[in-house]
């Protein structure tokens, strides 16, 4: 009997050429008719109506609220919530943690919200930080924008700050939500690149959509890879209101400062951290509350009087606009603990459910067109990715407060209600459960009555209309290190596109209208001619410059929290071993002693010192700084040491501060390095710790980094 197996049926395409694109599509369709390309098509619903305005969502008003009726806009963003199932389609790497909330006074002039009132209740908290495009299984330090989400759970009812690290968005209108994240997720054709944005559709769409300048540019700025999540600032990014028991309205942008000081990884170290370490955020989130140095940021929020809605340069409902610190100062409000981590992952962290729409009485919202969309799809989303309408019943989104209505059944119910009433008004349960009036004491939640006069349409507010100024404000504002980055990112990101004329279109029409020598920069490191001009005139602003922006004014002054890598060989000097520790000790630091392997070394005077680790299981790029104490017979073992020289090598590169004790100043003719601000060399222990330290706390020896890119990576 033959053994040959018979040959595969031939496709109908076989042996078409993969770049003839042309035929191929004609083939496809004449076989298979669910295969579609769009080209020279009409943009339609999926009912088959032609859209005429993709860009606006229904308004009242060029600035008024979105409208329910919008089928368009509910269309496209419903098929884009449930895109994904069960992942969460953005932000879906994540880590969280709980806490508490404590407001600093009674702020009863802003806000009737209880739980910021009363300064001697900590409200509980559950705090979700992400990753946007990146899938679950992604690395934690690519060059990203961080999700910031807090879920109060107030008395009377959660209160949900769905925010991000970044003040501002790529977008000023919902309807265009799923348009770029589209872009901005793994190309469709090869799911590639994950968790980056260094790819064709991304800049394809930003290049075209000049609305997102501005958020580019933080993106592209040392805000996108975060040192840790406990050094990140926080954004309510939208414009909300505050109200008071006596109805007196106020603007407000939220803002949230960490106690560790606001600072970021280099960008080599970033890309060497998301292959050595995938978890390193979440992991030095976990281990720093088990550690008892609890992550801590301050609330506090911008105050814009209402009859002073339309004094700036710009829309207060724009949601690519900031309001400079410089213009309105932040009124600190109460501050936020993180000091317990989750019990188990999924059942917390995966299942929790955010929704801007989750609020208290005395906060309302804006007629920010974004925020307007996102009212609507981040529960619709849920409900796709947590089974159904009853997720607030799973215990982590579960309000302290009580909830009665007349909601039953559904997926996953497990309230078992009791009576027979499941409508209101009723007479069977007494009518019960009841509206309470809003005037009454703990008052129900009443929309603030906020006159609206305008026709039903889709257009952009002129308001809406600069682009630029802001995005060259915050190039402006940053040192010059900072911008020497950004510069960077922008050519390492265009150089990954693979056709010129995105490339060519983002340093022309963009960047050329934020600053010319950004543009110049940037198309001379991608082999482009240089732009003479911008393309359009970019209104003057009120600032030129605005130094609460730049991270190098934001460190906190001390070095609590950062982590020096001691490095040691036997024969080491125990005594500045063990001064270096009381001494990191004291300033809430934390020292690990590392060996050339996990075996413990022996000090010079023959104790044996057991290492955290060896210098190859905890490599430079997780720690803040390194010591190398004196010895003879240690630095002779680490002179020879590859993995050490690499350590100190790589320590330098990243800026970070070094200091070496007695004879470890003979490693700087070994590794042919400078002694600078610091680089520390000193025989006395004592005398090494106030200039180590300061260094450190300057977070990088920013000095350096012109010799430290000679260096090979």
């Amino acid at each position: 009997m033959s053994t040959k197996k018979p040959a595969a049926p031939k496709s109908a395409l076989a042996g078409t050429d993969t770049l003839d694109r042309g035929n191929t599509n004609a083939k496809l369709e004449s076989l298979e008719k669910f295969r579609s390309d769009a080209t020279e098509q009409a943009l339609r619903t999926n009912q088959g109506v032609k859209v005429s305005d993709n860009q606006n969502t229904l308004k009242v008003g060029d600035r008024g609220p979105s409208l329910l009726e919008d089928f368009i806009m509910r269309e496209k963003i419903t098929h884009f919530d449930h895109e994904r199932i069960p992942e969460r389609i953005v932000h879906a790497r994540g880590t969280g943690a709980h806490g508490y909330f404590q407001s600093y006074e009674n702020h009863s002039v802003l806000t009737k919200a209880g739980f910021l009132q009363d300064p001697a209740k900590q409200t509980p908290v559950f705090v979700r930080f992400s990753t946007v495009q990146g899938p679950r299984g992604s690395g934690d330090t690519v060059r990203d924008v961080r999700g910031f989400a807090v879920k109060f759970f107030t008395d009377e009812g959660n209160f949900d700050l769905v925010g991000n690290n970044m003040p501002v968005f790529f977008i000023q209108d919902a309807i265009k939500f799923p348009d770029f994240v589209h872009a901005v997720k793994p190309e469709p054709h090869n799911e590639i690149p994950t968790g980056g944005s260094a790819h064709d559709t991304f800049w394809d769409f930003v290049s075209l959509v000049p609305e997102s300048a501005h958020m580019v540019m933080w993106a592209m700025s040392d805000r996108a890879i975060p040192k840790s999540l406990r050094s990140m600032q926080g954004f309510g990014v939208h414009t909300f209101r505050l109200i008071n028991a006596e109805g007196k309205s106020r603007f407000v942008k939220f803002h949230w400062r960490p106690a560790a000081g606001t600072c970021s990884l280099v960008w080599d170290e970033a890309q060497k951290l998301a292959g050595k370490d995938t978890d390193y955020h979440r992991r030095d989130l976990w281990e720093s509350i088990e550690m008892g140095d609890y992550p801590e940021w301050e609330l506090g929020v911008q105050v814009v009087e209402e009859e002073n809605e339309h004094t700036f340069d710009f829309d207060l409902l724009d949601p690519t606009k900031i309001i400079p610190e410089e213009t309105v100062p932040i009124t600190p409000l109460g501050k936020m603990v993180l000091n317990r981590n989750p019990d188990n992952f999924f059942a917390e962290t995966e299942q929790v459910a955010f929704c801007p729409g989750h609020i208290v009485p005395g906060i309302d919202f804006s007629n920010d067109p974004l925020l307007q969309g996102r009212l609507f799809s981040y529960t619709d989303t849920q409900i796709s990715r947590l089974g159904g309408p009853n997720f607030h019943e799973i215990p982590i989104n579960r309000p302290v407060a009580p909830f009665h209505n007349g909601q039953r059944d559904a997926l996953h119910r497990t309230t078992i209600d009791r009576g027979r009433a499941s409508y209101e008004p009723n007479s069977i349960d007494g009518g019960w459960p009841k509206e309470t009036p809003p005037a009454a004491q703990d008052g129900g939640f009443e929309t603030h009555p906020e006159r609206i006069d305008a026709n039903k349409i889709r257009q952009r507010s002129e308001s809406f209309g600069d682009h630029f100024s802001q995005a060259r404000l915050f190039f402006h504002s940053m040192s010059k290190h900072e911008q020497e980055h950004i510069i960077a990112a922008y050519s390492f990101e265009l150089g990954k596109v693979e056709r010129e004329h995105i490339r060519a279109r983002e340093v022309n029409e963009i960047l050329a209208n934020i600053d010319l020598e950004l543009a110049k920069r940037v198309a001379q490191n991608l082999g482009l001619p240089a732009p003479k001009a911008g393309t359009v005139d970019v209104p003057k602003i009120s600032l030129d410059r605005s130094p609460a922006l730049s991270q190098a004014n934001l460190l906190p002054g001390d070095i609590k929290t950062r982590k020096v890598a001691i490095l040691a060989a036997n024969g080491v000097d125990g005594a500045a071993i063990d001064a270096m520790k009381a001494a990191l000790k004291a300033e809430g630091a934390h020292a690990k002693l590392l060996g050339p392997t996990s075996a413990p070394v022996t000090t010079a005077d023959g104790k044996a010192l057991p290492v955290d680790a060896s210098m190859e299981g905890l490599p430079s790029i997780a720690f803040d700084a390194v010591f190398v104490p004196g010895g003879a017979a240690s630095i002779k073992a680490l002179s020879t040491d590859g993995v050490a020289l690499h350590y100190l090598l790589e320590a330098y590169k990243h800026l970070k501060a070094i200091a070496l004790h007695g004879e470890a100043k003979q490693l700087l003719d070994v590794l042919k390095l400078e002694v600078d601000a610091g680089l520390i060399v000193e025989k006395d222990a004592a005398k090494l710790t106030k200039p180590f330290f300061a260094a450190i706390g300057q977070h990088r020896v920013w000095d350096r980094e012109p010799k430290a890119k000679a260096i090979p990576a």
